[in-house]
């Protein structure tokens, strides 16, 4: 039973791996950490500096994708060994991503009218979707040698 569960571990959380779920999974937890670090920026710079949301985002933004391209690089996809055209594709990736949020906040925000502790509901709804497409996108395109 131990030896199983090593197998499981060792497969989930420690080899590199190609398999697509796998990667999803790994994912999730990298987008997990960047997501703590991205949503506690956007809330610090609203609700402590009173910045506006949309700069609050792009502050959050830059410090998450940060702290996602190094864990990603690490711990869920291989490198294509091309590291300028992989940076400049997860980039890009990430700023279509970060295009989607804005609009996604926009909408909720400033259409919907939610505020106060909503802009955080907002910034979930936006959060989830843009996790959707930044794996996909960088999956097919980033790390696909």
């Amino acid at each position: 039973m131990l030896e199983l569960i090593a197998t499981c571990y060792k497969k989930y959380f420690v080899s590199k791996t190609d398999e697509t779920r796998i990667q999803f999974f790994r994912y999730l937890f990298v987008g997990g950490a960047s997501t703590v670090v991205d949503m506690g920026i956007f809330y610090v710079a609203v609700n402590i500096f009173s910045i506006h949301y949309l700069l609050a985002q792009t502050l959050g933004f830059i410090f998450g994708i940060s702290v996602n391209y190094l864990l990603s690089i690490a711990w869920i996809f291989k490198s294509t060994g091309n590291f300028k055209r992989e940076l400049f594709l997860f980039a890009a990736i990430g700023i279509g991503g970060l295009l989607l949020s804005y609009l996604i906040l926009w909408f909720l925000i400033s259409r919907l009218d939610i505020h106060a502790f909503q802009d955080m509901l907002a910034k979930s709804v936006a959060v989830l979707l843009v996790l959707i497409w930044n794996f996909g996108m960088r999956k097919k395109f980033a790390f696909n040698s």
